[in-house]
C-alpha cells in the first residue's frame, strides 16, 4: 500500500496496525512530518512500514492500494496518486462530498464504487476505484 500525502499518517500508519503483513509506504515530501513519521514507526515497532521523504512524483513503484486524503493541491496531487495503482489495484479517496465529480472527471481508466458517507461526518466521502486492466 502507499499513502500519498501521509501527513501525520493518516491511513497508512493504522492500515499498517490493522494488516501487519502489508508492506506500507508513507508518501510525504515535508521533512518534519517525514521525520515525525519515522519517530511513529519505531516506536510502534513498524517494520513493514518505510517513509518516502520525497515528493509523489519522484516515487516509481506501484500498489494494489493507494490510499489519499486531505492533500493540498489536490486537483495536481489526484492524477500523481491514480498513476501509483497497479493495474487492477485500487485507489481510496476519502475526500469531500463536493469534490466527487472532480474526481471522477480527472481520472480515467478507473471503474468507481459509489461513495461510501464517513460516519460522524457530514460531507466526507470515501471514495474508490479500481484501475482497469487493458489488455495489449
Amino acid at each position: 500500500a502507499v499513502d500519498v500525502g501521509s501527513g501525520a499518517g493518516f491511513p497508512g500508519v493504522p492500515l499498517a496496525m490493522y494488516a501487519p503483513g502489508a508492506r506500507v509506504t508513507l508518501i510525504e515530501s515535508q521533512g518534519k512530518k517525514a521525520a515525525f513519521l519515522n519517530e511513529v514507526i519505531h516506536a510502534l515497532g513498524l517494520s513493514q512500514v518505510k517513509v518516502f521523504s520525497r515528493r509523489a512524483e519522484e516515487y516509481t513503484g506501484s500498489a494494489d492500494l493507494v490510499t489519499m486524503r486531505a492533500v493540498e493541491k489536490f486537483e495536481s496531487a489526484l492524477p500523481e496518486a491514480c498513476r501509483l495503482v497497479a493495474p487492477g489495484g485500487r485507489l481510496a479517496l476519502m475526500i469531500g462530498d463536493a469534490q466527487i465529480g472532480r474526481a471522477i472527471g480527472l481520472l480515467s481508466g478507473l471503474k468507481w464504487d459509489k461513495p461510501i458517507a464517513v460516519p460522524g461526518s457530514e460531507r466526507r466521502v470515501l471514495l474508490t476505484g479500481t484501475r482497469l486492466v487493458t489488455v495489449g
